[in-house]
């Protein structure tokens, strides 16, 4: 399932991202895309049932990585990429049945109630990352200037 989210406002944001090297612009995205995940993690921690193996609530988590198979199946879309969700293999048949069990959705919802929260945090959190990212940089630079001159 592709979800497309069109967002406007953010030129700015992206022109100051650009000024930074890719490494930190990348870790400036991963930083602020992974506080936006946050919520939705934590609800769908609090949706998930316990599951027939009583980690589906403990797996929730948000990263970067994820499992060999998954990695097959999946189509990068971006430089940066997020992931949120359980790692507990019973989480799909969890979240949408099967014949032996009825659908217990629990990241749907999670989704459904937090996609905007996380747009939010998203637009509050990236300006002033960018920013840290930028002074962190000057004092970096500023540092070596002075090694190289004294």
């Amino acid at each position: 399932m592709r979800i497309k989210v069109k967002v406007e406002g953010f030129k700015e944001l992206d022109k100051a991202l650009q000024q930074l090297t890719r490494a930190t612009a990348k870790g400036v995205a991963r930083r602020v895309l992974a506080k936006a995940a946050e919520p939705i993690a934590e609800a769908g921690r609090a949706n998930a049932p316990l599951g027939p193996t009583g980690n589906l609530k403990a797996s929730y988590g948000v990263g970067t990585k994820l499992t060999r198979r998954q990695s097959k199946l999946h189509r990068k879309e971006s430089p940066v990429e997020v992931f949120v969700g359980p790692n507990d293999p019973a989480a799909i048949q969890t979240e949408f049945g099967n014949e032996h069990q009825a659908a217990e959705p629990h990241m749907r919802p999670a989704w459904d109630a937090n996609k905007d929260r996380a747009l939010e945090i998203i637009s509050e959190e990236l300006g002033s990352e960018i920013e840290k990212a930028a002074a962190r940089a000057a004092k970096r630079a500023a540092r070596l200037a002075r090694k190289m001159g004294g």
